[in-house]
């Protein structure tokens, strides 16, 4: 009987530090302040596509005028995407659209990411032609 009861309190005693050892790995994932900066728009070919433009960018849902940042609060291994929208002004616009995703994970000091975008002439004589914008963020942890 002396050796069925120190073999239950071995066993009781190996569960119960398996169920605190494991408990850091269930607990939910801590949520990190990410600063996403829009450092800049640039027109880099214009193959008569237009002359006036209008562009905006996304870090997550949350708009972010040019030379501004937003702060994003991130958990574990979620990604931030990063959306881009480029509109030529006339009767009938000519749209480029352009995302990316970067993880958490990869984030090391400061981030800098660009991502070109590509807009097509959709009418006229220069149907078919190409604009090409390039917009770069930095990403860093916020302290």
């Amino acid at each position: 009987m002396r050796l069925k009861r120190k073999g239950i309190n071995a066993l009781l005693a190996l569960l119960l530090l398996v169920a605190f050892t494991a408990q850091p790995l269930l607990a939910a994932p801590k949520a990190t302040s990410v600063k996403v900066t829009f450092v800049s728009a640039k027109l880099v070919e214009n193959n008569h596509v237009g002359n006036e433009w209008r562009y905006e960018a996304r870090a997550g849902s949350k708009e972010i005028e040019e030379g501004y940042s937003v702060t994003l609060t991130v958990k574990g291994s979620e990604t931030i995407k990063l959306e881009v929208d480029v509109e030529e002004q006339d009767k009938i616009p000519d749209i480029g659209k352009g995302s990316s995703t970067i993880k958490l994970s990869a984030i090391k000091g400061t981030v800098t990411k660009k991502m070109k975008v590509t807009v097509v002439e959709n009418r006229g004589r220069y149907s078919g032609n190409t604009a090409t914008w390039e917009f770069a963020f930095k990403i860093s942890k916020a302290s």
